[in-house]
């Protein structure tokens, strides 16, 4: 005796049902690509920034230099790696005349002036590609403070 075969309508419903999951199957690949291609963007948007954050210091250094010399080669020499850090995606935070930001800025010291706006960069801070790489160093003024003996 012949066993018999599984009915067309059944084939049917199996083939479908594999197709379908083909098809879920392709599509959870093309989603795992296009997430891979974001991270790897985005690891490569970081990737600099330890390097980065110490040529921040050199900056720093060679800004105090420019501050006390009058040396015209000096100063061409930081422009020239402001251009290149911006080129990389580097940007000063703006601080002075600004309200104190917690998630941008780190209090050095409490000085006289306006309420929480900032009076003095202690240490410039900088964004990598919109997010804080190093944050700045500031003097925040203390507002009116009346004493009561």
């Amino acid at each position: 005796m012949k066993k018999a075969g599984k009915k067309p309508q059944e084939l049917e419903v199996r083939v479908k049902d594999l197709e379908a999951k083909w098809r879920r199957t392709l599509a959870d690949y093309a989603n795992l690509e296009k997430r891979f291609e974001r991270e790897k963007k985005e690891f490569t948007k970081f990737a600099n920034a330890v390097l980065l954050d110490k040529l921040l210091a050199a900056l720093d250094d060679l800004e105090r230099a420019e501050a006390h010399l009058s040396d015209k080669g000096l100063s061409i020499a930081l422009e020239q790696m402001r251009v290149v850090l911006r080129t990389e995606g580097v940007e000063e935070i703006k601080a002075v005349g600004q309200k104190f930001d917690a998630e941008t800025m780190d209090c050095a010291e409490v000085v006289k002036g306006s309420k929480n706006i900032i009076v003095e960069v202690v240490n410039k801070g900088y964004k990598l590609n919109g997010q804080v790489l190093r944050p700045a160093r500031v003097k925040v003024g203390q507002g009116d403070l009346k004493r009561k003996d």
